[in-house]
């Protein structure tokens, strides 16, 4: 049983401020949807750390979108919902690639500076499952922080928002089943009320579920947790994509290696130095990031060995320093030379395709309540992300997002809303120590394999942990694994419950992909409990 608040409080003691909207998260998503609602209206823009803190900061390979005459958003969609593995939502994936190439002329206008060659023309690259090069990218293989750069200063510019840097957001507060604003922490431990008449969740995935991610500490699942605790539900939550090639390297933390680095022609080899995705899959090293993931853990099993190599060497120097700067600083600082070596790479946990269930303007089941990028399940990824469309996602959605906003009347925001039902925290032990047995039970049972005894004692393991939901206690680190515990139960629920292998869901004893018994969602409510969705409909054919 899931508590409703994760605190006591009582908004009539708090102080309370009041805004239109609130942004929860500083990533694209966040960013951009700031941005674009502050033409309108007054925004409130919340951030966990620094405005640069973020998972866009870490994105390397690019941003998806036709812009090349050979190209057209049919073959876009066409390669998204192939990837997708049958159940992306086809209306999703059509406004995506349609709507993808207007947004992406915005984000130059913000003043982000995307590569070009000596011609002037924007260089592509092109990434696994891709089948034309459309992917943008910046700094070689710095796209995500370029993004936030030119986004979080025009952030800094823009009169109409109000940055609260460092403040947690804890939960949404509701009242007669409408958002009406957000439960949050400052910095120096005091508790406010933000009041709006929309509360967008930006908050980014749940890396942080595992041992081993790509993501950034602060990915914790926030926004999923808050979203769920508050009555939205949850779809797709079995479905995380495990990215391929993370550096596996002693001392170094798991470094994402750009999928773009097979996209530039990088082979993968066993310890054994031997090529092995010929064995798997006819596009071998350019395969879906599940197929190709798993293939590495069946090759380290085979040769029992952690990791195995990504090589480069035999492309040129020029290309490999030129295209991928940033990877070849961070590899050479732990005395790896691309261009010499063989990179020892791993999977990694690096991208949730499953997370609070929207429309297709980004509204969940909960009134004025809306969710984008990462945090948000679309039903453009499906069951495996194709490559760089994330970024592309989140200002598609969230463009769509500030469209709906205009439609909304004012909200009641006066109302005085309560809880008081949670214990004092007692004793619990280290919630550091708790997170780490959380990672390692997702990491040895909800990983890249799984199967029914596995997930069944993951899930009684996590329940077992339950009583700390609780507790009352405003420390960040306790709030964070409220939250990281709350989703992986959703997670595990569903992974159990999906009895076929899918994208990046897969089951050692179901390995086969189920079309007559599978091809639909599951969804969780705090209300309404798991459930399937119908079929997958494909209704712009």
């Amino acid at each position: 049983m899931f508590p409703r608040h994760v605190l006591n409080y009582q908004t009539d003691h708090l102080p309370n401020i009041y805004t239109d909207v609130i942004v929860v998260g500083c990533g694209i998503a966040g960013l951009y949807t700031a941005l674009e609602a502050s033409k309108k209206a007054k925004v409130v823009l919340i951030s966990k750390k620094g405005l640069q803190d973020s998972n866009t900061r870490w994105a390397q390979g690019g941003i998806a979108a036709v812009t090349a005459q050979n190209d057209s958003p049919a073959l876009h969609r066409q390669d998204t919902m192939l990837a997708g593995a049958g159940i992306c939502t086809y209306e999703a994936v059509d406004v995506l690639v349609h709507e993808g190439p207007k947004r992406l002329q915005e984000l130059i206008t913000y003043g982000t500076q995307f590569d070009k060659d000596s011609n002037g023309e924007y260089e592509l690259t092109r990434e696994g499952a891709h089948s034309q090069r459309r992917i943008l990218h910046a700094q070689g293989d710095a796209t995500g922080a370029e993004i936030v750069r030119a986004l979080a200063k025009k952030v800094a510019e823009t009169t109409n928002i109000t940055l609260l840097e460092e403040h947690f957001a804890i939960d949404i507060l509701t009242h007669q089943g409408e958002c009406v604003g957000v439960l949050a922490l400052k910095p120096c431990g005091e508790l406010f009320a933000i009041r709006s008449h929309a509360t967008i969740l930006a908050t980014g995935g749940a890396g942080q579920l595992y041992r081993y991610t790509t993501n950034p500490d602060i990915a914790t699942a926030d926004g999923i947790a808050m979203a769920y605790r508050a009555g939205a539900e949850v779809k797709d939550m079995e479905f995380i994509q495990f990215h391929p090639t993370a550096l596996c390297y002693p001392d170094a933390p798991r470094f994402l290696i750009s999928e773009a680095v097979r996209g530039e022609g990088a082979y993968l080899r066993n310890v054994l130095g031997e090529r092995f995705m010929h064995k798997y899959h006819p596009q071998q090293e350019l395969a879906p990031r599940d197929i190709v993931a798993r293939a590495i853990v069946s090759e380290m099993e085979t040769t029992k060995s952690t990791f195995v190599y990504l090589d480069i060497t035999h492309e040129s120097e020029e290309l490999i320093k030129h295209r991928f700067p940033t990877i070849y600083d961070f590899c050479l600082s732990y005395g790896l030379d691309m261009v010499a070596d063989w990179i020892p790479v791993a999977p990694a946990c690096h991208y949730m395709m499953g997370g609070v269930k929207t429309d297709l303007y980004g509204e969940t089941n909960v009134s004025r309540l809306f969710a984008c990028g990462e945090v948000s399940c679309t039903g453009v990824h499906g069951a495996n992300r194709l490559a760089s469309n994330s970024l592309s996602e989140a200002i598609v959605f969230g463009h769509r997002i500030v469209e709906r906003l205009q439609t909304l009347p004012p909200v009641m925001s006066a109302i005085s809303l309560s809880e008081s039902s949670l214990r004092t925290t007692g004793k619990v032990g280290s919630w550091k120590k708790m997170r780490l047995q959380l990672q390692k039970i997702m990491l040895r049972k909800v990983g890249v394999k799984r199967e029914a005894q596995g997930l069944r004692a993951a899930l009684q393991e996590l329940e077992s942990m339950q009583t700390i939901l609780s507790t009352h206690t405003v420390k960040r680190e306790a709030l964070e694994l409220k939250n990281l515990l709350t989703t992986a139960i959703l997670t595990t629920r569903a992974a159990l419950a999906r009895t076929e292998s899918r994208g990046g869901h897969y089951r050692v004893d179901y390995p086969e992909q189920n079309e007559e018994r599978w091809l639909k969602h599951i969804t969780q409510g705090i209300h309404s409990g798991l459930q399937e969705e119908s079929e997958i409909r494909y209704a712009m054919e």
